[in-house]
């Protein structure tokens, strides 16, 4: 029972009108009625308070000849003052943007103030009204009748308070009109109490309405502003509580910080488990992530698997990194999905204002290349965003820039690192890599531009180059050498990849088994439900599939069974350490074991030493790839070394 009465009288004082058997509200919608209801009465109150000291000052000349002058001036200039003072602050408060939630504990300084301003008032009919001369008694009924309807017109959405204000002066007015019997001040005491019914029930008739049309609106704002999957506000909310903040900064100096999330394993998932899955995994997400913030802020879903929260009133940096340390923390436990237990990650880049800028394209621009240099760093790292960001986000935006226009000026270029064959001694195919010759910045790794390809969509069109380019210059070569081209696992995403393959292979003349496709396990696993589809096909069209750096992925052997590769790519790691680790040699011998039971090839990759080649070759691997054969070379390049013939014995000695 006792909390029963505490509950409700929590909610009384805060204005919730439920209490008084309005419409029922959650916190978050009630915290926004609050915020309205606040704004209002912000509205009315630089004119309220000022009538108020006039009031007062008023009543001090009207009882300047009464025998309570003194107690009558010390009174006006007590209310006078502190309604001037209230008056300057809501001015100041009004210039500050509208929050969008209120708390209870601000409801209650309101009522607060409202029942001390209302007894203030109360105390003028008890005190005065008996020794003031009959003009003095007329003018303390119109101002107590002045302030009751003021009272009700300030806070007529807030029943609570408009009683906090009037209930005090109601008091005073039955006590001054008790302590006389004149018939005259029975029917006036009447009259108030009629008066002073039709006020409160105008006040319950307009409260109620004013909360019901502010609840449609937030639900008619929230179907704009709500992401329908997960709940959470959308890039909309996002933006214009980013845009409340900068106001606030420009107004009042309030800092901030924007999290800006990404999710480290969400595309593992969707393609692994399917969509509905991966919905699911979004949404037990956004719950957890909620879960880490602080009271009135929410995380917005602004894209796929990409997260933001506007951090208001940042006292120190470290609070944004203990919230960003929560949205880390919460994807310990794994998560539970149709049976199974997926774990997840994220990573987390954050931007502080004014400091790394103040204005909203600045600040997701540098909260995106915080975020960048967080997942480059590994599942969840947490990342500032430092001065220097700057400088490689120009460089990575002015190098994606030259990259979409590369393949048009003729920069990039294929260069060719042969497989040779242990048993027949002689090249059997290379491999095409591609490379990028820039204009000014000279040779540009792979490593530096085909993550830039990936992320930005440039990787198909690049793509279809490279094998365009690489069968068209097979052709030209002896028809038992193949050409192996690596493939993005991006390109899995184009619906027309295999059709390109296609049109590339007829266009160059050559047969399908002279092209090999190159896939690592990692794209494998990741992508599956994508790549076996097109991996099938392209077996059945001849093209052959060999599985790239293999023993560096989750080396399951269950798509050996599925995919019948033509050939498995030992890494580079284990041939360079076989000779000086007995665990290195013991897995590429048992690989090498494996692939011979099911009758798949194995090339050896990065043989740099005479050693390394002849302990392949006493274990019977089938090819090998390296420095020691021979560095990429060009396509003219491509045909002096086939021109050489046989190479072992050369190698050898």
């Amino acid at each position: 029972m006792r909390t029963q009465l505490t509950t409700y009288f929590a909610r009384l004082f805060a204005g919730d009108l439920s209490a008084f058997g309005g419409p029922v509200t959650d916190e978050a919608v009630a915290g926004h009625i609050r915020a309205e209801q606040m704004a209002l009465v912000l509205g009315y109150s630089v004119g309220i308070m000022l009538g108020n000291a006039c009031n007062a000052i008023v009543l001090a000349i009207a009882l300047w000849q009464s025998p309570d002058r003194s107690s009558a001036l010390v009174w006006a200039a007590a209310v006078a003052s502190a309604a001037i003072a209230f008056g300057l602050q809501s001015r100041a408060a009004r210039r500050i943007t509208k929050p969008q939630f209120v708390s209870r504990r601000a409801m209650h300084r309101l009522v607060r103030n409202a029942f001390v301003l209302g007894a203030a008032w109360g105390i003028v009919p008890v005190a005065f009204f008996a020794d003031a001369s009959a003009g003095g008694q007329l003018v303390i009924t119109c101002l107590c009748s002045g302030m009751l309807a003021g009272g009700a017109l300030a806070f007529a959405t807030i029943p609570i308070a408009a009683i906090a204000f009037t209930a005090p002066i109601f008091v005073g007015i039955a006590i001054c009109l008790g302590r006389n019997g004149d018939l005259a001040f029975v029917l006036i005491a009447f009259l108030v109490v009629v008066y002073g019914s039709v006020l409160l029930r105008g006040v319950f008739v307009n409260s109620f309405s004013f909360a019901r049309r502010v609840t449609r609106q937030i639900e008619a704002e929230r179907t704009v502003r709500l992401d329908p999957l997960t709940r959470l506000p959308n890039r909309v909310a996002f933006n214009e509580t980013l845009e409340a903040a900068l106001k606030r900064l420009a107004l009042s100096g309030e800092e901030f910080a924007v999290l800006l999330l990404d999710l480290d394993r969400f595309k593992e998932v969707n393609d692994k488990f399917g969509h509905p899955a991966g919905d699911e995994f979004l949404v037990q997400v956004a719950s957890r992530l909620q879960r880490c913030t602080r009271a009135a802020e929410h995380v917005a879903r602004i894209g796929g698997d990409e997260f933001a929260l506007v951090m208001a009133n940042l006292a120190r940096p470290e609070d944004a990194l203990e919230i960003a340390e929560r949205f880390v923390a919460a994807f310990d436990e794994p998560f539970r999905i149709e049976g199974r237990q997926i774990v997840g990650a994220t990573s987390v880049g954050i931007v502080l204002a004014p400091r790394d800028g103040s204005a909203p394209l600045d600040i997701m621009k540098n909260a995106d290349t915080a975020l960048y240099r967080a997942k480059k760093a590994g599942p969840g790292t947490i990342r500032f965003f430092e001065a220097n960001d700057d400088k490689v986000s120009r460089d990575r935006k002015a190098l994606q820039s030259d990259l979409e226009g590369a393949i048009a000026r003729n920069e990039l270029f294929l260069v060719f690192q042969p497989f040779l064959d242990l048993d027949q001694s002689r090249i059997t195919g290379f491999e095409a890599l591609l490379r990028w010759q820039h204009p000014e910045r000279g040779l540009i790794p792979p490593s530096e531009f085909i993550p830039i390809a990936e992320e930005t969509g440039l990787i198909h069109e690049i793509g279809e180059w490279v094998i365009r380019r690489a069968c068209a210059t097979v052709a030209k070569w002896p028809d038992e050498i193949r050409v192996a081209v690596n493939f993005s696992a991006a390109q899995f995403h184009n619906a027309g990849i295999l059709q390109i393959i296609v049109q590339a292979l007829r266009e160059a003349k050559i047969a399908p088994h002279r092209l090999e496709i190159e896939i690592t396990e990692s794209m494998l696993l990741s992508k599956y439900g994508l790549a076996e589809p097109v991996l099938n096909a392209l077996l059945q069209l001849g093209v052959t599939v060999a599985l790239d750096d293999f023993g560096t992925g989750f080396s399951s052997l269950t798509y050996l069974r599925k995919l019948p590769f033509s050939r498995i790519k030992v890494d580079q790691s284990f041939i360079r350490d076989m000779l000086v680790q007995r665990d290195c040699a013991a897995i590429v011998k048992s690989v090498i074991g494996l692939a011979r039971d099911l009758d798949i090839g194995v090339v050896a990759e990065g043989v740099e030493t005479a050693d390394q080649l002849e302990y392949l070759t006493q274990i019977g691997c089938d090819e090998i790839q390296g420095y020691l054969i021979s560095r990429p070379v060009s396509a003219d390049g491509v045909l002096a070394l086939l021109e050489r013939g046989k190479l072992r014995a050369t190698f050898a000695a």
